[in-house]
């Protein structure tokens, strides 16, 4: 059963089903198994029949698949192939740049109902963020694919994305999707740069991360863990909600009202489900 909060989503390669296999007892709450950025184009039909196999029976923990871009002759197979697998908890579309792509795709080429989520990868993926979000009812979120933003925004900085970070994160919210899980940090090796982009993503408004090896996974979820000071916070507010209705300020000065609530309950949720 996929996690209600899950927080760290692990990339494996298709072709190598060895470390898909490690990846399923890594402790990650959601295994994606690529078959586009991390497959060479000469291993695209073993890495399509690979996935195929592992997904017949029903795997430890979910089991997203990354497919190829829609506009790939690698796509329509790797569709084929997976779909209606017992083991498949959803599909990952790369490099989506309109609503009509996930419509195409959720009603004529998986089964009804089968979740669907859209990554978006280019200045025009991010300006259709809102319309893709809301596109169909088996979208169930977005996120952004970096790398590629990057190179079409002929971005440096790391903060140059910040924008298309906060588009991606009130589109999600508006559509009624949950937060965008963050991009990956592409050095395994920096943990301590993965730990403060990290902090900043989840002041940003994200929830989770996306990693390409097990040793990013501890890293991650620290991150996105409530702190211990978060937690006696939010249960002093939601203490302080249940004995007087209303608006109402604390004793160390913190203003609560319903949305105060409500971020204090999730905030326990979270807490609950780690």
């Amino acid at each position: 059963m996929t996690a209600a909060y899950p927080l760290t989503w692990l990339y494996a390669p298709g072709d190598r089903p060895h470390l898909v296999a490690k990846a399923l007892t890594s402790g990650a709450d959601i295994i994606v198994v690529d078959l586009e950025d991390a497959v060479a184009p000469d291993r695209k039909a073993y890495a399509r029949a690979a996935t195929a196999d592992l997904l017949g029976s029903l795997p430890p923990v979910p089991v997203h698949v990354r497919v190829n871009a829609l506009d790939t002759p690698w796509a329509a197979p790797d569709i084929a192939a997976v779909a209606r697998a017992p083991g498949l908890c959803a599909l990952r579309l790369p490099k989506i740049t309109s609503p009509a792509e996930i419509v195409r795709i959720a009603e004529r080429a998986v089964p009804p109902g089968l979740p669907l989520y859209a990554l978006l990868e280019s200045a025009l993926g991010v300006e259709q963020a809102y319309a893709i979000a809301g596109a169909h009812p088996s979208l169930r979120g977005i996120a952004l694919g970096e790398a590629d933003l990057r190179a079409d925004l002929g971005v440096r900085d790391d903060a140059g994305l910040d924008w298309s970070r906060s588009r991606v994160i009130v589109a999600a919210r508006a559509a009624g999707l949950p937060p965008p899980a963050q991009s990956v940090h592409p050095d395994i090796r920096d943990l301590e740069g993965l730990a403060a982009s990290c902090a900043h993503g989840r002041a940003l408004g994200f929830l989770g991360r996306a990693a390409i090896h097990p040793r990013q996974l501890p890293v991650i979820e620290r991150a996105y863990l409530p702190t211990e000071g978060e937690i006696e916070q939010a249960e002093t507010i939601l203490k302080a909600a249940a004995t007087q209705q209303g608006a109402q300020a604390l004793a160390d000065g913190c203003f609560v009202d319903a949305a105060v609530v409500t971020a204090a309950q999730r905030t326990l949720s979270l807490a609950r489900h780690r």
